[in-house]
């Protein structure tokens, strides 16, 4: 079951209107790292978790991304303005105004709909939980290329919170697979010692560096 708290996770606010960056913006709500891609990626994982912790995690850091998606597509809304007109975005997705009346779409910076294909999920929770610490990672590059482009103080300010918000689910993610990294794919399957090798196929070769090096799990300590 979800509520939805009419309070919204972090003050939303812009100094002024800006089309083209609401398009920009547009990344984070229906594209490949967004806040949607999150939220249906962790839940989708949660239905086959069977640890009742990580299970509670994940599904607690999917209803938070569900929060954030409302925050950027009210930040959306608020670059946007008041008036349709596709002329103030010259450059990516303007369905916002050709087609959508100002109302943020679930598509990406470019207007390709959200998919679930950007969903990653595969039974096995060393594999799924190396994938969401990974998809932390990529959200968090997206929102600081987002920041950079931006001098709206406002708007910095509710990347910076969900900049925040993204290296905690990272570190989140990680606590719960260095609970549970001897497990399922993670495990030692009696392989040979081809598992533990590196090939130097460069040529000619850097260095010595590797050579010897013993393949391990990560342990992430």
């Amino acid at each position: 079951m979800f509520k939805h708290e009419k309070q919204f996770f972090h003050p939303v606010e812009v100094e002024k209107p800006n089309p083209q960056y609401a398009a920009l913006l547009q990344e984070q709500l229906g594209g490949a790292n967004g806040e949607l891609k999150a939220a249906m990626q962790y839940m989708s994982q949660s239905f086959r978790v069977k640890d009742p912790e990580i299970k509670d995690l994940f599904l607690d850091i999917a209803a938070e991304e569900l929060s954030h998606m409302e925050m950027i597509a009210q930040t959306i809304n608020m670059l946007n303005g008041h008036d349709v007109d596709a002329m103030t975005v010259p450059a990516g997705e303007i369905q916002t105004h050709v087609l959508l009346g100002l109302n943020p779409g679930l598509i990406n910076a470019s207007g390709y709909s959200w998919t679930s294909d950007y969903v990653s999920v595969t039974g096995d929770l060393c594999a799924d939980l190396l994938s969401n610490i990974a998809s932390e990672q990529r959200a968090k590059v997206v929102y600081e290329y987002l920041y950079r482009q931006i001098d709206d103080k406002k708007v910095k300010e509710t990347i910076d919170f969900l900049l925040n918000r993204e290296e905690a689910h990272n570190a989140m993610f990680r606590e719960a697979f260095n609970k549970v990294q001897n497990s399922g794919s993670n495990q030692d399957f009696g392989t040979t010692k081809a598992a533990r090798m590196y090939f130097s196929l460069s040529e000619p070769s850097p260095g010595e560096g590797f050579k010897d090096t013993e393949v391990k799990p990560p342990s992430f300590n």
